[in-house]
């Protein structure tokens, strides 16, 4: 693929995770969130981007989130489980996304807030006006944003990105 062809970046929020006695990294998802995660895969299938890559948080609730809402995909893309996604904050996202091989077109990463959102904020230079509003109210569990870029993944930084859409099971 061309550097010159616009390339999609799909920032995704895990789904409303559990509370147990557990270490964090280790919480599943709870009942709303085991709803919320096919409900964002269809929405990203009715979006019509064909994922190529999925990068995800090593956390049991993005994985879980993932696994369900890649179900729901008409293709499901090649999977890393990245440890470096967990805790996050969004210069690290940045540089775990700077790492993508240029043939891949279109990536989602499978996240942490605040990073997830943060790094959203930090990508959008520009961005439709409808998306930008629905995106003030915050970045929800579930949630996902769409942002788009021409150049390779290594030239990906602030500012350079355009939001294209934001979408959350709660709106």
């Amino acid at each position: 693929m061309s550097v010159a062809e616009p390339r999609r970046i799909v920032l995704f929020r895990h789904a409303k995770a559990d509370w147990p006695q557990v270490p964090d990294h280790e919480r599943p998802l709870a009942e709303r969130g085991r709803l919320d995660a096919p409900a964002a895969g269809r929405k990203l299938a009715d979006s019509g981007i064909a994922l190529d890559l999925a990068l995800c948080s090593t956390a049991v609730r993005t994985r879980e989130t993932w696994k369900l809402a890649v179900h729901e995909l008409p293709e499901r893309p090649r999977t890393v489980y990245e440890e470096r996604i967990y805790e996050a904050s969004p210069g690290e996202l940045i540089a775990v996304l700077n790492e993508t091989q240029d043939d891949v077109r279109n990536a989602v990463l499978i996240g942490h807030n605040p990073g997830v959102q943060g790094v959203t904020e930090v990508l959008t230079g520009e961005a439709d006006p409808g998306a930008a509003e629905r995106l003030r109210s915050g970045f929800s569990t579930a949630a996902f944003a769409v942002l788009s870029f021409t150049g390779s993944w290594k030239s990906l930084e602030p500012g350079t990105a355009t939001l294209l859409d934001y979408w959350s099971p709660n709106a």
